[in-house]
Parts: structure tokens; C-alpha cells; sequence
């Protein structure tokens, strides 16, 4: 069993390397004066797969390496992850969110003041948070939903078979990896997922991968931000919750 000491500092650690990786390759691709401007969609795929990698790698021997309130709610619903953890998780999960959020900004700081110099400048929000191509609320959150039933259910399922356990195994104290391998799977699935799922919304999959940024991108003195879109935020926060308890109920019903 974790103690909460370690959720605490592992989940926060492996949620700010993974938001620094993934907003990173964001803002790399987007913000004017940055080598890897108009890099495009499958860099932005890649570059959140291997945040999903760094990040996991680094929290799975403290806390399990969830990163993802929506991994934990699954892993919780379905199990594995003790209830009186989850708070505890989430809470990490979102300030680690807000932490790789300032990171990125910091790495970035001078093409973001670029940016507002320059005649096309660029927006900014979509290098911290999600949104919508097509802005229908409800068509959007059944996207977030099934895009995250992507990422649980197949997390859950991988735990039956014992030769890539990452799933709520008994006796796996809540976490999701059981050993290097796993990781990159799961990493790959990230990859995936956003390849084939991510074009209608920017594939959030995870309440704190959204909401911490848009917190930071909200408070951070970023010149020209423009809004940080609070109408929208509702749902790449609640589409992952429900796909989550969705995986896990599917999961508890298979067996």
C-alpha cells in the first residue's frame, strides 16, 4: 500500500512531467519563433504519449503513476484504488497539473512575448486546455466520454492478463503499472487515441490535464491571452469522469 506521503509527491511530480511534455509539444507547434512551428497533429500525439511515459515512469514507485483523476475514479469504481485514496490522488493530480502548466510557460516565456508582437499572433489557450472543433456540448462530451473509455476500459482489461498486469489486481495496492513494459503500453494507447479520437475536441481524457492548465492560463501574466473559455470547462472534466465509471462498470461486469 502507498502511503500518502508518496501518492501525494509522486502523483504531483508525474503529473507536472507529463503536462510539461504535452503542453510543451503544444506550444512548440503553436507559438510563432518555436523550431517546431506547424510540426502538426501527430507531433502533438507523440509528445503527450511520451509525457504519458516520462510521467508514469517517474510516479509508478511512489503512487502507482495515475496522473489522471479519471484512471483513478476507473481503477476505484472497479476495485483496485482503496475510496479514501481518491481525494488524495485527485488533488495531487491537480496540482501537479498546475505546476508542469508554469513550467511550460516558464520554457516558453520568451516566443509567448514574441507571440503577442507579432502581426499573426497566435492563441494560447489551446496550448494549455482542450476545445472543441465543432462547439456542440453535448456531442463534445460524448466525445471526451468514449475517447476515455479508450484509455480506461482498455486499462483494466490489460490487468486479466497477468503477463502485462497494470490493471486493479488484487493486491496491486491501487496502482496501474506493474512493470516497465506496461508503461509504454499505456503510453502508446495515449498515442492512439489521440491519432484516431483526438480530432473533435483535443482529447482531454483527463480532468486534471484540462482544468489545472486552465487554471495556470487564467492566473499566468501571458500578454494577449485572451479568455480562458470557463463555459467550456465542464466538459473535458465530466466526459472523462463518466467514461470512467462507464469502464469500470463494463470491466465489473465481464468479470
Amino acid at each position: 500500500m502507498y502511503s500518502n506521503g508518496d501518492i501525494f509527491v509522486g502523483e504531483i511530480i508525474g503529473t507536472a512531467i507529463l503536462i510539461l511534455f504535452g503542453a510543451g509539444v503544444c506550444a512548440a507547434v503553436t507559438l510563432n519563433y518555436s523550431k517546431a512551428k506547424s510540426a502538426g497533429w501527430v507531433a502533438i500525439a507523440f509528445g503527450w504519449g511520451l509525457g504519458v511515459l516520462a510521467g508514469a515512469y517517474t510516479a509508478a514507485p511512489l503512487s502507482g503513476g495515475h496522473l489522471n483523476p479519471a484512471v483513478t475514479l476507473g481503477s476505484a469504481v472497479a476495485g483496485g484504488t482503496p475510496w479514501s485514496k481518491v481525494p488524495l490522488y485527485m488533488a495531487a493530480q491537480l496540482i501537479g497539473a498546475l505546476i508542469g502548466a508554469a513550467l511550460t510557460w516558464g520554457v516558453y516565456y520568451a516566443q509567448f512575448a514574441a507571440n503577442s508582437q507579432a502581426d499573426k499572433a497566435q492563441p494560447t489557450l489551446g496550448i494549455f486546455s482542450t476545445g472543441p472543433e465543432v462547439r456542440k456540448p453535448v456531442a463534445n462530451l460524448v466525445t471526451e466520454t468514449i475517447a476515455t473509455v479508450g484509455l480506461v476500459l482498455p486499462i483494466l482489461f490489460f490487468g486479466e492478463n497477468k503477463g502485462i498486469g497494470i490493471g486493479p489486481i488484487p493486491g496491486t495496492a491501487g496502482g496501474v503499472y506493474g512493470s516497465g513494459i506496461n508503461v509504454l503500453l499505456v503510453a502508446l494507447l495515449v498515442v492512439g487515441i489521440g491519432l484516431s479520437l483526438g480530432g473533435p475536441t483535443g482529447y482531454a481524457i483527463n480532468p486534471a490535464r484540462d482544468l489545472g492548465p486552465r487554471i495556470a492560463h487564467a492566473l499566468l501574466p501571458i500578454p494577449n491571452k485572451g479568455t480562458s473559455d470557463w463555459g467550456y470547462a465542464w466538459v473535458p472534466v465530466a466526459g472523462p469522469l463518466i467514461g470512467a465509471v462507464l469502464s469500470a462498470l463494463i470491466y465489473n461486469a465481464a468479470f
